[in-house]
């Protein structure tokens, strides 16, 4: 597989197309630099955290999809931090990726109702080792909605990650065990300065897109079309699939595999 800088060094996937994600991450990264909105560490090399994050989170909360939904699975990183404390506040069942996928039962799971702290300390990474047990994804209950770290997105629901495709793979993986469906609905909170144009962002077909953009003023329902999601085995480095257990047990046990 070919390696791109700016991506994970494991990263698979067409060389042109990595390469036009990276740049444009870069472009996004020194918008929130120069505009002053990224909190530490700063804006580069990760899904950036904002100025107004719990704005954002809190006009969540207001969506109808928030409401109706029980059961919440979230990336791990800062700016989401306090929508996961919001969910944990409203009784919603929270899923959270362990860090990179990287151990035998990939996912947190917070029930509100066995927190051992605070749902703004347990919903930090620290706090989940705490206050979560982990699962495998066998054990997981069916989530009602996701909500995606992004670097990037675009009123079509394209979005950009940091270059890992560890949302695109989470998402892959939760399709394949039944937790999600076409009615799951895809949401982020992000900056208005990392929303962008339509088409500006370029997108693979099986990409992850979303159904739900909130900002610290807005709210944008998008309205593009949906990838069949599924894992591409094709594109994922023989670093990665051994980098993450879940994906090596899959493998052995012939799953999806061409």
């Amino acid at each position: 597989m070919v390696r791109t800088a700016g991506h994970d060094h494991d990263a698979g996937g067409d060389p042109a197309l990595l390469a036009a994600k990276a740049s444009l991450r870069e472009m996004v990264w020194d918008r929130l630099s120069a505009g002053g909105v990224a909190r530490f560490p700063g804006a580069r090399n990760r899904i950036s955290n904002f100025v107004g994050a719990e704005a954002a989170a809190e006009r969540l909360r207001g969506t109808r999809a928030w409401r109706e939904a029980g059961t919440l699975k979230s990336n791990p990183d800062s700016p989401q931090w306090p929508v996961r404390q919001r969910a944990l506040e409203d009784g919603k069942l929270v899923f959270m990726a362990v860090p990179r996928l990287a151990e035998p039962e990939p996912f947190f799971c917070l029930d509100p109702d066995r927190l051992t702290d605070s749902p703004r300390a347990a919903s930090s990474i620290k706090g989940a080792s705490r206050s979560a047990r982990t699962v495998a994804i066998e054990d997981m209950e069916p989530v009602d909605l996701v909500i995606t770290g992004c670097v990037a997105v675009d009123p079509a629901g394209a979005r950009l990650g940091k270059g890992g495709g560890f949302s695109d793979l989470e998402y892959a993986l939760a399709w394949e065990a039944g937790l999600i469906g076409p009615d799951t609905v895809v949401g982020t909170t992000v900056h208005e300065l990392q929303v962008l144009e339509t088409d500006r962002i370029p997108m693979a077909d099986h990409d992850l897109r979303l159904d739900l953009i909130v900002t610290p003023d807005r709210v944008i329902f998008c309205e593009g079309l949906h990838p069949e999601p599924g894992l591409r085995w094709e594109e994922l480095t023989e670093e990665k699939i051994a980098a993450i257990p879940l994906l090596s047990a899959l493998r052995s046990a012939g799953a999806n595999r061409p």
